[in-house]
């Protein structure tokens, strides 16, 4: 195990596979446990995960090599990325360990720790984690084995952090109605408590997890569906996570789906409107260049990362400011949560439209997003974009062809074997030409 199995979110790949599997996990368990334990005896180190069938057998490995080096675990059982890294901080534990695919498929999982602070681990701690990983496991005397128990009341104060976030009334979102689409995954049974109390009244659907249908054309990944519904009840809007509970994608009562990018200007819109906008904005290089002469206009600073929710996070906190996000849904807003959390950011987004008396329509109306197109290509494994000399000159080519607004981003996926081929332009049919034409440049390369 060495630095570079941890991606760009944790580590992560196909159950059974190399890094995937008892053996891997017990390790793993047993190298963070051990450096854990030099500085904190005394605490825990918390568990959660989603709901994919491997959970369970990757919790006890995890649990087994924890306990051997001598911490003691607490299980939260089924529960969002986000409420992990609050649990984290609040219950004062050692770590947090997420199991957890995100927006893959059943057949993958993965694992992200948490440091006592509820933020994701910085590489200097991967890299001790790594090198502990490769030492020979040995464990701690009988009496000082570590001991688990299981946190039954997580959800409800889970549930009651994503109320508090919400500024308003219990009553507050009485007059909406939402259709909630839970991907089957980790989100199934704390997002309809939340809304339903403050009010809504709320449609539910795909939140019946079997442990094999977790983001199975559901979801953030697949709005369609929710739209659907949204229209068939009359709804004001819809909601998406995907299965961990840390993206949302929503859709308006017209059927529109509304990506990353439309909340985060929503949001950002309504800080702003309030004088409640700390700094500026982080974006990526994905995000609509819209936003961007948006912010310039209403005078607020906005700077492009790389893409990741961890490189979003990295900026926010070396510029001193609050919001960022992606388009896949990744919002983060510092006031307000650890990281990057679903439902409360959903819960902004509600409560800009009570602020504002407006939907979510008209909102998000107000940002003429400019047309872009990405194409995801599966790479051979020995593949890299690295060592590839003609790249430079696929991108000149086609920036030429797209004029001087075109943006081209050319890039390995972090947490899936895929080459992602993004472009933005203004003119739609020029930009999907050239992302076809650009694809099939890479895919001659393989």
């Amino acid at each position: 195990m060495d630095k570079s199995l941890f991606g760009t979110d944790g580590i992560r790949g196909p159950v059974g596979g190399d890094l995937i599997n008892p053996e891997s996990m017990l390790k793993l368990g047993w190298a963070l446990g051990t450096l854990l334990y030099q500085q904190h005896p005394d605490k825990q180190v918390l568990i959660g995960k989603d709901t994919r069938i491997s959970g369970y057998m990757l919790e006890s490995a995890l649990q087994a090599g924890l306990a051997a080096a001598g911490m003691n675990i607490g299980l939260l059982g089924p529960m969002p990325t986000p409420a992990i890294a609050y649990l984290t901080r609040t219950l004062r534990a050692a770590a947090g360990i997420v199991i957890s695919a995100s927006h893959n498929p059943f057949t993958d999982n993965g694992i992200k720790i948490f440091d006592a602070s509820g933020s994701k681990i910085d590489d200097a701690f991967e890299q001790a984690i790594s090198k502990q990983y490769t030492q020979t496991l040995t464990v701690v005397p009988s009496p000082l084995i570590g001991r688990a128990r299981r946190f039954l009341s997580a959800p409800a104060r889970y549930i009651e952090r994503c109320k508090s976030r919400f500024n308003g009334p219990d009553t507050a979102l009485s007059g909406l109605h939402i259709v909630l689409d839970c991907a089957h995954g980790a989100t199934y049974l704390i997002a309809p408590c939340v809304f339903k109390e403050l009010g809504a009244t709320v449609t539910v659907q795909h939140a019946e997890p079997n442990g094999f249908n977790i983001n199975q054309k559901c979801g953030a990944l697949y709005p369609q569906q929710l739209a659907q519904t949204v229209l068939s009840e009359q709804a004001d809007c819809g909601i998406a996570f995907d299965g961990d509970g840390d993206r949302v994608i929503m859709v308006d009562h017209t059927g529109q789906v509304c990506d990353g990018d439309h909340l985060l200007y929503l949001i950002a819109q309504d800080l702003h409107r309030q004088g409640e906008l700390k700094g500026g904005v982080v974006g990526t290089h994905m995000t609509n260049g819209a936003l961007e002469s948006v912010f310039k206009n209403l005078k607020v600073p906005f700077e492009r990362v790389a893409v990741g929710d961890r490189h979003v996070m990295a900026q926010l906190k070396h510029n001193g400011w609050q919001l960022g996000g992606e388009p896949s849904g990744h919002l983060i807003d510092l006031n307000q949560t650890l990281s990057g959390d679903g439902i409360i950011a959903a819960l902004q987004v509600l409560n800009a439209m009570v602020n504002q008396d407006s939907s979510l329509h008209a909102l998000t109306a107000t940002l003429p997003k400019l047309p872009q197109a990405l194409i995801n290509l599966t790479r051979p494994t020995d593949f890299s974009l690295d060592t590839q000399p003609n790249l430079s000159k696929i991108k000149t080519d086609a920036l030429e062809q797209l004029g001087k607004s075109g943006r081209i981003l050319i890039r390995n996926s972090g947490t899936e074997p895929l080459v992602r081929v993004f472009v933005e332009g203004q003119d739609p049919v020029k930009v999907e030409h050239t992302a076809r034409t650009v694809s099939e440049e890479i895919e001659a390369l393989f």
